[in-house]
């Protein structure tokens, strides 16, 4: 097995990748992983798999620029020699692409004739309808397709119907807590909210904190911990964040604690969890984790998001980019406390069986033996 993600880090397709290799390892393959340096490397190495790390182009919005297409054609020339000597090296019986924005590896895998499953973790609905046909394109040379959610799904198969008969969803295992700590039987003093995530634009972390300056101007008392930190070269938001505390008169109420690859303790001490997300997501690991902590959540009312959330009983939609119907659910929650725990508690019970480690990874396998 050939594996490659265009990431190193402990965020969501990431987090997939290091369990989908605990389980092709458990299985008995040998897993090469191509991956830049990170984090995630150690714990790779940790799982039993081999690490390599040969350069190679992602798509990002930087390449829609004259500057970053001419870096993106360059770094392609020098990868694609690169790329091919690590395939004939490794000479995999499939390869497992981790996510639609590393093209070249599709392309090169397809001219060696070699079986590509890839994992789509991405669904952008909102993009104009060329930028979704463009990054779907590769995936005609697949020859499966593990899709997240059906939203996700739905997203590939409007531009290239074709596709359909190659997806197949496989919801996100995720691993839960060592041990649940149930929410506090009562709210005395401050409401404890928190946000896990990407700090950007699109993840609406900016409207949890606008919804915390209007509560505060209601007189209700709530404290935000904001639990993550930017992709490189998003480095503003910090300094955005850190200017709308300040206008919002919140810096001693909402707290950049940053990236932390443990979020359970920070669970266990928040009442309720924020999900604001502004643009499409393609599935919700986060509201997954916040079931499994059998915490009450505020969750946008999105795409994949939904769908993760799907049948949880503490859970508030709301619509995206309006911090007032987040403000507006985080009191009704609040006002319904006793029965918003004891959904919760209920909820994480449901969660650890709807998306446990066992089933995504006999999934998977499933696929990958079927190829």
């Amino acid at each position: 097995m050939l594996a490659t993600n265009p990431n190193a880090d402990l965020y969501g397709a990431s987090r997939m990748l290091l369990e989908s290799v605990d389980g092709f390892v458990a299985r008995g393959w040998r897993v090469v992983v191509c991956i830049p340096d990170g984090p995630l490397v150690d714990l790779i190495t940790a799982r039993g798999a081999e690490v390599r790390s040969v350069p190679s182009p992602v798509l990002r919005r930087t390449m829609l620029h004259p500057r970053g297409m001419i870096a993106m054609i360059a770094l392609t020339l020098r990868s694609i020699p690169l790329t091919i000597r690590l395939m004939r090296e490794v000479r995999p019986d499939v390869m497992y692409v981790g996510t639609i924005i590393q093209p070249l590896w599709i392309a090169l895998g397809r001219i060696l004739r070699i079986p590509i499953v890839c994992h789509v973790h991405e669904a952008e609905g909102t993009a104009p309808v060329l930028v979704r046909k463009t990054l779907a394109f590769p995936l005609l040379f697949t020859q499966r397709l593990v899709v997240n959610s059906r939203f996700s799904t739905k997203v590939l198969t409007d531009e290239w119907p074709s596709l359909a008969s190659r997806c197949e969803v496989v919801y996100n295992g995720v691993a839960g807590p060592p041990t649940v700590t149930e929410p506090r039987p009562e709210l005395d003093g401050p409401i404890r909210l928190l946000y896990v995530g990407r700090l950007s634009e699109r993840k609406g972390v900016q409207d949890a904190v606008d919804a915390v300056a209007i509560l505060t101007e209601r007189g209700v008392d709530v404290h935000l911990d904001i639990v993550g930190d930017v992709f490189p070269g998003y480095e503003w938001m910090i300094e955005d964040l850190e200017a709308r505390r300040a206008r919002t008169g919140t810096t001693d109420r909402v707290h950049l604690l940053g990236f932390d690859s443990d979020i359970w303790p920070h669970l266990a001490e928040a009442d309720i969890l924020i999900i604001p997300s502004r643009l499409d997501e393609p599935f919700g690991n986060v509201a997954v984790e916040g079931a499994l902590a059998a915490r009450p959540m505020v969750v946008s009312a999105t795409s994949g998001l939904l769908e993760a959330a799907a049948g949880f009983s503490a859970v508030h939609s709301v619509p995206p980019a309006e911090p007032a119907a987040i403000a507006d659910a985080i009191e009704q929650v609040a006002d319904r406390w006793g029965e918003h725990r004891t959904a919760a508690i209920a909820d994480s019970v449901d969660a650890a069986r709807r998306y446990s480690l066992e089933r995504y990874r006999a999934d998977l396998d499933a696929i990958i033996e079927s190829v």
